[in-house]
C-alpha cells in the first residue's frame, strides 16, 4: 500500500467518526428537522467523497468490495444536486453504509 493510500484512508475513517458522533443517536425525524445538521452531515459525505476520489486506481483495483465509485458518486449527487437530495438517503447513509465502508476501509489500513 502506498504511504499516501493509506493516509487517505485514515482520514475518511476520522470523517466517517466525525459524521457518526454529529448524527449521534437523532432518530430519522430529529434530523430532518435539524437544518444545521444536516448540513453538517451533507459536508461530510462530501468530504469522504472527496478523499476517496484521490485513493490510487492500484488501492481500488486491489480491493474490488469497497465501493469506491458508489462513494464518489454519492459525493457527487451530495454536492451538486443539494435541492433535491433526499436527506432520508443521507441519514441512511450514516446510519447503515458509513459503518461497513469504515470497517472495510479499516481492515485495508491494519494490512498495512
Amino acid at each position: 500500500m502506498q504511504h499516501r493510500d493509506k493516509i487517505v484512508l485514515q482520514k475518511i475513517i476520522s470523517e466517517i467518526d466525525v459524521g457518526t458522533q454529529m448524527l449521534g443517536d437523532s432518530s430519522l425525524e430529529s434530523f430532518l428537522q435539524n437544518e444545521m445538521l444536516k448540513r453538517a452531515i451533507g459536508m461530510t459525505v462530501i468530504n469522504i467523497g472527496e478523499l476517496i476520489k484521490n485513493v490510487t486506481d492500484e488501492m481500488r483495483n486491489e480491493y474490488p468490495a469497497v465501493p469506491w465509485k458508489q462513494v464518489a458518486g454519492f459525493r457527487d449527487i451530495t454536492a451538486h444536486k443539494y435541492q433535491t437530495l433526499r436527506m432520508e438517503d443521507v441519514y441512511q447513509v450514516v446510519v447503515e453504509d458509513f459503518p461497513v465502508l469504515k470497517k472495510q476501509l479499516a481492515a485495508i489500513v491494519a494490512k498495512g
